[in-house]
Formats: structure tokens, C-alpha cells, sequence
């Protein structure tokens, strides 16, 4: 039975393909600030391009308004080598994205 389970694992891993290199990215950079129960803010870099920073606040604090409104970027690269980058902003007005890559409505 034990000779079943090795050699199924060998198969497997012999037909899985060609191995991922953004799952073995490298952490370059990475920041955090948590500000509470008021907000956050982020930002990191790996290895493979990949960027990001995000940050929010509270808004309208104590209100029937009160709403927490984020931003922030994040950045990549393919697997053809283009570059993209999106910015957002997430707010009592919704999800709003912006890129090159997007069309514009």
C-alpha cells in the first residue's frame, strides 16, 4: 500500500509541469502601520514585480454616515513583461479602479 502512495506522488509530481516562480517571490519591502480602530496603511514589494500600498481611514465617525474609505496601488508584471498598474478607491461611492489596462467608461 505505502508503494502505491509514494509512486502516485512521484506521478503527480512528475506531471504537475513547470514550476512557478512568483510562488517562490521574495518579500523586498514590507510596511504596516495600524492605526486602530481610525485606519490602517500598508505597502510591500516581491521579488517578481509585484508592489502594493493601500491605506484607509474612518470617515463620518460616530454618524449613521460612518464609512471607512481605502485607496491605494498595486503593480505588476506579466508573464509577457508588461507592466501594470492599477489604482483604487473604495468608498461610500463604490469601488473605483483606474488603469491603462482598463477600459474607460
Amino acid at each position: 500500500m505505502k508503494f502505491i502512495v509514494v509512486l502516485a506522488v512521484l506521478v503527480a509530481a512528475a506531471v504537475a509541469g513547470p514550476v512557478d516562480e512568483s510562488k517562490n517571490a521574495q518579500i523586498l519591502r514590507f510596511e504596516s502601520d495600524n492605526i486602530g480602530t481610525d485606519g490602517y496603511k500598508f505597502a510591500y514589494e516581491t521579488s517578481d514585480g509585484i508592489a502594493r500600498q493601500e491605506q484607509a481611514e474612518l470617515r463620518n465617525i460616530g454618524t449613521e454616515n460612518e464609512a471607512i474609505a481605502v485607496s491605494g496601488t498595486v503593480s505588476w508584471v506579466d508573464k509577457d513583461g508588461q507592466s501594470y498598474t492599477l489604482n483604487y478607491v473604495a468608498d461610500e461611492n463604490g469601488f473605483r479602479p483606474e488603469g491603462a489596462h482598463l477600459p474607460r467608461v
